[in-house]
């Protein structure tokens, strides 16, 4: 990286660090207020089966979220997660159930499916220059059609052998039940976590998140510092695809079927949590804990409103509040730092 570069990025880090802090503080904070308010609430609340209930819920939206972060912090945005999630859910039951495949080899199928849709949004947004909301979009349109078409409208039921591993063991099964009898912690859970540290790592870690960062927060000093732009956006695209592609696996494993007609509606959430997380929409600020946290405020406060008997429109009426003062809280903290 260029030598100007690194050194502005030097110059503000611990001002980055201590904001990352503090934010991620706020919303850690945030979430441990709603914990206990929800087991005042409710006695059912803060149960063993439904703490994990909240943590299985989690985990889906939690890896499209995971994936989202990546694009945000570059200042762009990716509407297409919701139906990508389900055209890989699609791929991977089609491949498995109708062309016979194995299970890992469906795995690959979707995986593949969903690095695809992310090379296709970073092409169009890095060498076609399509606005990324105008670029998600349509592949948004295109995977939920080809969702469609390609499972007949159907849903795509996964067989379920008597012996041997079944496609729903990925998400339901326990590995730590076997390790620690009693301690049921769903595969799914695990497997987000897992990803959690592996984005972080990523994007902490190596190169791909020292140029995400830097594109985020000035990509024309980026470009000009010698850095290929254009490859790195796409990369970024793509290793959202490969996130999307996990949480559909997820999802088709948790139902045990493929649903064509689900997923909208998911990238929402995916981009609420993020926000909520700390995530700026302008780029260049943002983290893969805050995503996680962010994603576990959204879990909770659904699942809380749903225990206290709250109707589902008045649910969909505060999470759309909760969305609505994350992006406000966003837009101050930006006046501040400028």
């Amino acid at each position: 990286m260029n030598k100007t570069l690194v050194t502005h990025k030097s110059n503000r880090y611990p001002a980055l660090i201590k904001s990352d802090f503090l934010q991620q503080l706020l919303a850690f904070g945030s979430l441990i207020v709603l914990v206990l308010v929800f087991s005042l609430a409710s006695d059912n609340f803060f149960q063993f089966s439904n703490i994990v209930g909240i943590l299985l819920s989690t985990a889906v939206v939690g890896v499209l979220a995971l994936g989202a972060t990546f694009v945000i912090i570059t200042g762009g945005i990716d509407l297409s997660v919701g139906t990508v999630m389900t055209l890989t859910a699609v791929m991977t039951g089609v491949s498995i159930t109708y062309w016979g495949w194995p299970i890992w080899a469906g795995l690959l199928v979707g995986i593949s499916t969903g690095a695809l849709c992310g090379f296709v949004s970073g092409v169009a947004v890095a060498k076609m220059k399509i606005p990324p909301f105008i670029a998600t979009l349509a592949v948004m349109m295109i995977a939920k059609g080809l969702a469609l078409v390609i499972s007949g409208t159907r849903p795509v039921y996964f067989p379920s052998p008597d012996k041997g591993f079944r496609f729903s063991d990925i998400s339901l099964d326990s590995l730590f039940n076997k390790i620690i009898p009693g301690f049921k912690i769903p595969n799914a859970v695990v497997i987000f976590f897992a990803v959690a540290i592996i984005g972080s790592i990523i994007l902490s870690r190596t190169i791909i998140g020292r140029y995400n960062f830097a594109i985020g927060s000035n990509e024309e000093a980026t470009r000009l510092s010698g850095v290929n732009v254009n490859y790195w956006k796409i990369l970024i695209y793509t290793i959202t695809g490969i996130f999307t592609a996990i949480a559909g696996i997820l999802i088709a494993s948790r139902l045990n079927s493929a649903q064509p007609a689900l997923g909208m509606g998911y990238e929402l959430e995916a981009i609420a949590a993020v926000v909520i997380g700390g995530t700026s929409l302008s780029g260049g600020k943002g983290s893969i804990l805050g995503t996680v946290i962010g994603a576990l405020i959204m879990s909770v406060l659904t699942n809380g409103l749903r225990i206290m008997s709250v109707p589902q429109e008045w649910q969909t009426v505060v999470v759309g509040f909760v969305i609505f003062l994350a992006v406000y809280m966003d837009i101050i903290r930006r006046k501040k730092a400028s």
